[in-house]
């Protein structure tokens, strides 16, 4: 039986279609036989502020892995985070230090001076004695402290002898307690000593409590 031919140029045309798709199914063989070998890791991507790195885990056996530079931002742009309390660094930084003068106020106590204003003397001295020094050493603080304040300390004597002595004795008892006060840091500017003798008494029954309670140096705010 014989077969029909087919013209040369149209035998060519059938040709070309069956070369286009036995090529095509020869790539996708291709591709489809070479499974991924699961021993292979992955590519390691490291990232910095400066650089985005795609390195393989043997890249030490092979060519050295290309680096992509990343645009680094202006530092006076870039915030730290503190993952610890989950708020920028420099915000925490900054309210640390907007508390710690209030604490600091908080913490240091008030400064006053002592409630106690009179220095008593034994009879014809004008020598502090050592019960009053803990209350002259308050006021002397108060006064290292607030060099605007000002103090008149007042001498005072009983009525036994004469008026000018009585005067010059209560000047002493007035400039021990301010000799005092500079001594503990006061200054001597702050302080002005002045001396009434027997002339303001607070106690005028005569007795020894009485005159015990006139033998005084007063510390008065001006």
């Amino acid at each position: 039986m014989n077969r029909p031919s087919i013209p040369r140029e149209a035998a060519a045309r059938l040709r070309t279609p069956a070369l286009a798709a036995i090529a095509l199914a020869a790539a996708l063989a291709a591709c489809t036989s070479t499974p991924l070998d699961p021993n292979v890791p992955a590519p390691v991507v490291t990232r910095s502020a400066a650089a985005t790195t795609w390195a393989s885990p043997n890249a030490g056996s092979g060519a050295p892995p290309a680096a992509t530079a990343t645009p680094t931002a202006p530092q006076s742009r870039v915030a730290t985070v503190d993952t610890s309390r989950g708020v920028p660094a420099a915000a925490a930084a900054a309210a640390a230090g907007a508390t710690a003068p209030v604490a600091a106020a908080i913490a240091a106590p008030s400064l006053r001076a002592p409630a106690e204003r009179l220095v008593f003397f034994d009879y014809d001295s004008f020598a502090i004695r050592d019960e009053f020094k803990a209350m002259l050493e308050g006021h002397a603080k108060v006064l290292a402290a607030r060099r605007d304040q000002r103090l008149t300390i007042e001498g005072h004597t009983d009525e036994r002898g004469g008026r000018e002595y009585n005067l010059a004795l209560g000047q002493k008892r007035a400039e021990a307690v301010l000799r005092s006060l500079t001594l503990l840091g006061a200054s001597e500017s702050q302080i002005e000593a002045v001396s009434f003798g027997k002339e303001r008494l607070v106690n005028t029954a005569g007795t020894e409590t009485a005159m015990a309670q006139n033998r005084r140096a007063e510390l008065k705010d001006r």
